[in-house]
């Protein structure tokens, strides 16, 4: 049995659910997802409640339940509330603005770094924070991810993009370690 998989999803009011050609579409204030049904996965809408079960008892099918369940619970949530992810650029002389809806990011390169948002993602940009949220959860990772990639925290200095609260491991530099000789 699927821990995670046997808990029913409450669906509030403001979010419908309905069935489409094997896959869910779940519509909110915010917009619309669809997710796609896994294989060996059957669900039940009763009421305000959506229940998940697995055909059989393969392993495949357990670990879909899983997995199902909690993409339909990130689903909801994301109508609901939304998923947000914060960045901060550490460096002198890095920034990051926005023209429109595209982000540029100044970090070090000779040419400033223009990073276009898909449309359901929205950033904002306040001092050295981006804010990066949207309704879908993988998508904001993935954004933000990119973004990360442009300049990654390097260990020496720290300068670089980093997610709120991540910390970098510290290395000495070779002035440190050649003066122990």
């Amino acid at each position: 049995m699927s821990k995670i998989g046997k808990q029913p999803i409450i669906v509030p009011e403001a979010v419908s659910v309905k069935e489409e050609n094997g896959s869910l579409e779940f519509k909110g204030k915010n917009g619309t997802l669809k997710l796609k049904v896994l294989p060996h996965i059957k669900f039940n809408l009763d009421g305000g409640n959506l229940l998940f079960s697995a055909e059989d008892d393969s392993k495949q099918a357990r670990a879909n339940w899983g997995t199902m369940r909690a993409l339909a619970k990130n689903a909801v949530t994301g109508l609901t509330e939304g998923f947000f992810k914060i960045l901060e650029i550490e460096g002198v002389g890095y920034r990051a603005s926005m023209e429109g809806k595209n982000l540029v990011l100044n970090v070090g390169f000779s040419h400033p770094v223009k990073i276009v948002p898909p449309e359901e993602i929205l950033i904002s940009v306040e001092k050295n924070a981006i804010k990066i949220s949207g309704i879908d959860k993988s998508l904001v990772g993935k954004i933000a991810d990119k973004i990360r990639a442009t300049k990654k925290p390097e260990p020496y200095k720290g300068k670089g993009i980093r997610y709120q609260g991540e910390y970098i491991r510290r290395k000495e530099g070779k002035k440190a370690a050649g003066a122990t000789k």
